[in-house]
């Protein structure tokens, strides 16, 4: 656990005005979202030369601590960096989570780091995924730091999302307890109480190498990753077929990458081909390993020379809060109140708040912004709906005292 050193101006964002600055501390969301984006946090796993979050950590933390928060900065790694900020209240606490980290800029074609507002949108990289979020509960912090009730609080802002999510596996490792937890994603202020998870499965295909006029001596290990996938056809409409979410639709997959071989005139002795399956609430692992051993005993009984293993490479759970659970129904009536419909969705893409879910903490997706442009070469976020998040996240606190 480390604080940063001294009183320095080092985390200060070079491209921000004073006035800025100034509004950010005292809690405004918009100065708060562009002072967030105006600090590089590029994942360095992802992009090779990235700074990591211990810069925008070390603001967040000299806000929170500004408004009366018990702050630190936790270093998960060298240069990454969670930040876990804590305050007193009434009745239950409430866990407020954002992750810190964007992915890189090599392909942006606006400014990455200007935290321009134009056409009532902030643009810069992680405007959407997710500095918006951030600057929304951070903004709802400051307000339940200084006026009227308020619950229990704690601020989790945690690294490494974009990657294998250190940030939030040392925080549940810490044994931080909350009854319930709003993640900031971006869900366009649609209540998600439920995502899919996902499994990584890495096939691997063995051939025999050969000279390729000598097909009697050779084994074609990309022709039989090409028959397994083309056996895995079936599985499309087998998913399609089965299980299905009132939120998250049913299970897919797909084939994220292949690769083998040596030149052209040799035949291959090795490839690999890795799937992706997404899954839903209560799928497992397990299950979806079984799935893909199926198909590839359907294609062993046909293929005798065939010599293939399937081995889980990650996986992560889809989970889920219940649609009548007092998180999802008081946030929608915060929403609501606010002039929103509270409508509820399924998050498609795999969450941290699988992590809280998984832990016992109850946790949804809630924040500012549309996927679609996470990620994208002119990352954005609508500026009103960055306020009117913080609002919503403001009275739903206040309703829980």
């Amino acid at each position: 656990m480390s604080k940063p050193a001294g009183d320095s101006d080092r985390s200060r964002p070079a491209t921000l005005g004073d006035d800025v600055l100034d509004d950010a501390r005292n809690g405004d969301p918009v100065a708060l979202a562009r002072a967030l984006v105006a600090t590089p946090s590029v994942n360095p796993t992802l992009s090779p030369g990235g700074g990591g979050e211990r810069q925008v950590a070390e603001l967040a933390y000299r806000w929170l601590t500004s408004w009366g928060f018990k702050s630190d900065v936790i270093e998960v790694e060298a240069g990454r960096a969670n930040v876990v900020a804590r305050l007193d209240g009434e009745g239950p606490t409430l866990l407020l989570n954002g992750h810190l980290d964007t992915v890189g800029v090599d392909a942006m074609t606006i400014s990455p780091w200007g935290a321009e507002i134009s056409g009532g949108r902030l643009w810069g990289r992680g405007a959407c995924d997710m500095k918006g979020g951030v600057a929304a509960l951070l903004a709802a912090a400051e307000r339940l730091a200084h006026r009227g009730p308020r619950p229990d609080l704690v601020v989790a802002l945690t690294c490494d999302e974009e990657h294998a999510s250190l940030g939030m596996a040392a925080l549940v490792r810490s044994g931080v307890r909350a009854d319930m937890a709003v993640v900031c994603e971006p869900t366009n202020l649609s209540v998600m109480p439920a995502h899919k998870g996902f499994v990584w499965v890495e096939a691997s295909f063995r051939g025999r190498a050969a000279h390729g006029s000598r097909p009697e001596h050779g084994i074609d290990a990309i022709r039989h990753a090409a028959l397994y996938v083309a056996e895995l056809e079936a599985l499309h409409a087998e998913l399609a077929a089965g299980a299905t979410h009132p939120l998250l639709g049913h299970g897919t997959f797909h084939a994220g990458t292949i690769a083998g071989g040596v030149a052209e005139s040799v035949y291959p002795e090795g490839c690999r081909l890795l799937l992706e399956r997404r899954t839903l609430p209560g799928e497992s692992a397990d299950d979806v390993l079984t799935e893909f051993s199926v198909h590839l005993d359907r294609l062993r009984a046909r293929e005798e020379r065939l010599d293939a293993t399937l081995e889980i490479t990650l996986d992560r759970p889809g989970t889920e809060v219940g649609a009548d659970h007092p998180l999802t129904t008081g946030l929608r009536g915060a929403a609501r109140s606010h002039g929103l419909s509270g409508a509820v969705h399924g998050m498609t893409a795999w969450v941290d708040a699988a992590f809280l879910n998984e832990a016992g903490i109850p946790a949804l997706c809630f924040g500012p912004g549309d996927i679609a442009q996470a990620h994208s070469a002119d990352e954005w976020c609508d500026l009103d709906q960055i306020g009117t998040c913080a609002d919503v996240l403001e009275t739903f606190a206040r309703g829980l005292v």
